[in-house]
């Protein structure tokens, strides 16, 4: 639906009044503050009271509980979420009234142009660990950033931050194109994998669209590039990409890697001359590759080697990423956000690593479409766990129009146990751990909920 002849930037005035559909949303929430820093007059709607409705709120940003037309009162826009569709009634209502309605990416898109550095952080997989990891070095520069990222860092307390500097670091969602509406001065791909086919018709889709985006960014700004990721290269051919990666030949890579505690030690050279030590405090080979790509991004701004230092090493995970939740019946308990089978992989190989007696995984599949278009994939992912427990598909904004369960998955992965309800999962995680077990809670969904009631129980 399209009733928004001008660009965005028409609207995005002061004293103009924004409505956002779903503004306490992880993406909505910032830019409601944004859009009120410059002298707009922001409202919204949300399904659900929360935390960070309370925190609009407290700004003088009225919000309404629930959909309805009459909230748009005298609205001059209406900005939505791609999870926000034609049919609901404020989307309706503005049409009818001939209110024009933007997409978030949009948005944000427009406000970027304002800023000197806009950091786009790309990738099938990794982007939220990187995006914070830039957070970090830049928080360390005390370069003041504006940030925007998909799941909550604990050094901002929440998912974002409005800064009054001259960068913003935004986290890039490739889906519905989405990234296609901004303004990067610097884009980064972590890698070009096959994903949301619901949207896109295969992988050569997707690496159009990531070329794309790559071609967004000015003669004067940087592309950069995972050279250890064959859709990243292919996307970036011909592009004069800067290059990461652990592979011989990238222009930012690892020297004298090692570990510490079983966590990885190494020196950032960049054209092979040093420009910083990592000492990080996460692990696995792919934070390796996400601290490269923060490095890259970081020097290609100017950032000095002694503030990526101290970013890395003050880095400790973002919200669901490997994130600790607590401990049952001597098993330590652990969330991560992990969907795509090259996510689980790389959680599943680093899990196995970490010396513990057993590796108890709880698999809660995202999307219909994800899980039979990749369904091999997940069969073979989900038997490197010791004990898997498979709990019943999320559906997020889907129709289950294929007939796939997670029951499927079960008969393809020998030992395997599903469970059609997270309250199932939790009495079966109850049942199943043992001191020195390691428990995963594993997905883009709620599964999170099932490790939490565990540990409910056990305080």
């Amino acid at each position: 639906m399209i009733n928004n002849p001008n660009p965005i930037s028409d609207y995005l005035v002061p004293g103009r009044r924004a409505h956002l559909v779903g503004i306490g949303g992880v993406s909505m929430c910032p830019l409601a503050e944004v859009l009120l820093g410059k002298g707009l007059q922001v409202q919204g709607s949300d399904m659900n009271d929360s935390g960070t409705v309370e925190r609009l709120r407290s700004l003088g940003i009225p919000v309404a509980i629930g959909h309805n037309a009459d909230n748009l009162g005298d609205c001059d826009l209406v900005i939505r979420t791609a999870a926000v569709h034609d049919g609901n009634p404020e989307i309706a209502g503005a049409v009818a009234r001939g209110i024009p309605v933007y997409e978030r990416a949009q948005a944000w898109g427009a406000i970027m142009r304002h800023y000197p550095n806009a950091l786009c952080v790309s990738g099938t997989h990794g982007k939220t660990t990187t995006t914070s990891m830039c957070t970090h070095i830049f928080m360390a520069a005390e370069a003041d950033p504006t940030v925007m990222i998909g799941g909550t860092l604990p050094l901002l307390h929440s998912g974002y931050r409005v800064g009054r500097g001259d960068t913003i670091i935004l986290e890039s969602c490739e889906y519905c194109n989405s990234f296609l509406s901004f303004f990067p001065t610097v884009a980064v791909i972590l890698n070009v994998e096959t994903d949301h086919l619901d949207f896109f018709k295969d992988l050569e889709d997707i690496k159009r669209s990531f070329r794309r985006f790559a071609e967004l960014v000015p003669s004067t700004g940087s592309v950069i590039v995972n050279a250890d990721n064959e859709g990243a290269r292919s996307v970036a051919q011909g592009l004069n990409a800067f290059t990461f990666g652990l592979e011989p030949g990238a222009a930012c890579t690892a020297v004298n890697l090692r570990e510490e505690k079983g966590r990885p030690v190494f020196d950032i050279h960049v054209h092979g001359r040093f420009y910083a030590r990592a000492a990080l405090r996460v692990y696995g080979r792919h934070n390796i590759s996400n601290a490269l790509a923060a490095a890259s991004a970081a020097y290609v701004l100017g950032i000095p080697g002694k503030a990526v230092e101290e970013g890395l090493g003050s880095f400790t995970g973002a919200g669901r990423r490997f994130e600790y939740k607590g401990a049952f019946n001597g098993a330590e308990i652990y969330d991560d956000y992990a969907h795509h089978p090259d996510e689980l992989h790389a959680l599943l190989t680093t899990a196995r690593e970490l010396g513990y007696r057993r590796l108890i995984v709880a698999f809660q599949p995202h999307t219909y479409s994800r899980t039979a278009k990749l369904f091999d994939q997940f069969v073979e992912e989900l038997k490197l766990p010791d004990v898997t427990i498979l709990a019943e598909i999320f559906a997020a904004r889907e129709q289950n129009t294929q007939g796939i369960s997670s029951a499927d998955l079960c008969r393809h992965v020998p030992g395997a146990v599903y469970c059609s309800t997270l309250d199932k999962v939790t009495e079966q995680l109850r049942k199943t751990a043992q001191p020195g077990d390691l428990i995963l809670t594993v997905g883009a969904g709620d599964i999170c909920r099932a490790g939490e009631r565990l540990l409910e129980r056990e305080a």
